[in-house]
């Protein structure tokens, strides 16, 4: 392989689109990090750049059905930019290796979850060497656990400001791949096993982040409640590893996701009670109210089960917000197991709820060993029903709290502010923000109020959102004329 900082001076523009999760977000930060210091620049426009690369997602047959499409329109795109390479990474690269080629035969590289640091050299490769060049990890019945767990390095080495939520959000992730192996679920094979990284270079790395200006971390894994390392004889979870960095000067808050119900422990709600900077919010899917469901899937815990964690959650944290995963259409889901849904929707009135139509993923033990019976149409019913009754229910829930004030950290200038050419005028303008509950908030105020905490009261709200106003703080001379009184 050549040494691609040989040619960086012909490296160009790139341009990478993301679908799919936080974690993949994170791939693109440091893969397009890695690439900066090989001479490329991003660009938004794809029809300008000499490199292309779509970082992708396998968990909905919807986001591989959008690369695909993408991956067509660029069929011809060489005629004019004939040095143009085009690549497909992660999780549905991992997943369809050289079916990507197949399906488009333009594609010059693939390359899986576990070889992302190889992408600047490949690069390279395919634009001196037209071919194919595919670099992924080992199935999980390749080889031994070790050893397929080798082949998915996790790979943190480098970030970069601009491919992030916010100059003062970043994300940092602490685990790699999965061993739940959920009936429905792709992630075992596209991420590997399970592996935690070592505390010592998650502490860095949030010091790292914070001395560069980040005040919000949020913390990575596909069940980031199952951390676990042992470092100098000393086991870590993930409440031990949060109390190691969590001090760090100019750190104000900290989430974590994704949780799985299961190993939601007393010591880490323990320690979101009693860790100022963490978040009072926690998103644990409970993908079905129906135990028979919940077997079908191995999700590894009933419904009784997941109603006692989310009484020990409220009884530890009372302010705590809970929101959730689901799925609806699943193999051999009948009416009254989707209505079991229903009810646990009602029960425990998520904050917010993700729903899904199931779809079948190839590689699944659903899709090798169950039908997928349930017709579209009734998928796409109960999907409706139930986004609209936690659409019902978050309406209600925000509703309640019109007349509170919320410490809320400040994101920015809202979407409707960045489409509006008004906001870019005046000194005031909509931004948004969340509360420590991960509660969003919008309300009018100066753009650099960007990276601070302001004092909002709540004046209306929707389903999804706390409109607001900034608290005023008025100074009155004391009775005696001596100094101001903050009221």
């Amino acid at each position: 392989m050549q040494d691609p900082s040989a040619h960086d001076a012909h490296n160009g523009k790139l341009f990478i689109q993301t679908v799919g999760c936080q974690m993949n977000e994170l791939d693109s930060e440091l893969v397009v990090a890695a690439l900066r210091k090989h001479g490329f620049q991003l660009t938004d426009d794809i029809t300008s750049a000499d490199t292309v690369l779509f970082n992708t997602c396998s968990v909905r047959e919807h986001a591989e059905h959008k690369i695909y499409s993408a991956l067509g329109r660029l069929k011809y795109s060489r005629r004019r930019r004939p040095q143009q390479v085009i690549g497909v990474m992660g999780c549905m690269a991992q997943k369809d290796q050289k079916l990507v080629f197949q399906k488009a035969p333009h594609v010059d590289i693939v390359v899986g979850t576990g070889q992302l640091s190889e992408i600047p050299g490949l690069i390279e490769d395919a634009r001196a060497n037209r071919g194919r060049h595919m670099a992924v990890s080992l199935a999980r019945r390749d080889a031994t656990r070790q050893t397929v767990a080798a082949s998915f390095e996790s790979y943190d080495p480098l970030r970069d400001p601009e491919m992030r939520p916010s100059a003062f959000q970043a994300y940092v992730r602490i685990m790699i791949g999965c061993d739940k192996f959920c009936t429905y679920c792709v992630v075992p094979m596209t991420r590997g096993p399970e592996q935690s990284r070592a505390p010592r270079d998650i502490v860095q790395e949030v010091h790292q982040l914070a001395a560069e200006g980040v005040k919000e971390v949020t913390l990575l894994g596909q069940t980031v409640n199952s951390y676990r390392h042992t470092e100098d004889g000393r086991e870590y979870r993930l409440a031990d590893l949060i109390a190691a960095f969590h001090d760090t000067p100019g750190l104000e808050r900290i989430k974590f996701v994704t949780n799985y119900p299961r190993d939601m422990g007393d010591d880490l709600l323990q320690a979101v009670r009693d860790l100022p900077k963490l978040a009072h919010y926690l998103h644990v899917p409970a993908q079905s109210g129906c135990d028979e469901m919940l077997k079908r899937m191995k999700r590894g815990y009933t419904v009784a089960d997941y109603r006692e964690m989310m009484q020990r959650i409220h009884a530890t944290v009372p302010d705590c917000a809970v929101s959730s995963d689901f799925i609806v259409g699943f193999c051999g889901e009948t009416e009254e197991a989707h209505q079991k849904s229903m009810d646990l929707v009602r029960e425990f009135r998520f904050k917010n709820s993700f729903i899904f139509k199931y779809s079948a993923r190839t590689g699944t033990k659903a899709d090798a060993i169950m039908l997928d019976d349930v017709p579209e149409e009734t998928k796409r019913r109960r999907n409706v029903e139930m986004l609209e009754l936690q659409t019902e229910i978050s309406e209600e829930d925000n509703a309640e709290r019109i007349g509170r004030e919320y410490d809320v950290l400040v994101e920015g200038p809202s979407k409707t502010a960045l489409k509006s050419a008004d906001g870019e005028q005046g000194p005031l303008t909509q931004l948004t923000g969340r509360t420590r509950c991960d509660r969003i908030v919008v309300f009018d105020g100066n753009r650099r109020l960007t990276g601070s905490t302001a004092r909002i009261r709540i004046d209306d709200c929707t389903a999804t959102t706390l409109i607001g106003s900034i608290v005023t703080r008025e100074f009155q001379h004391a009775p005696d004329g001596g100094l101001p009184i903050l009221s």
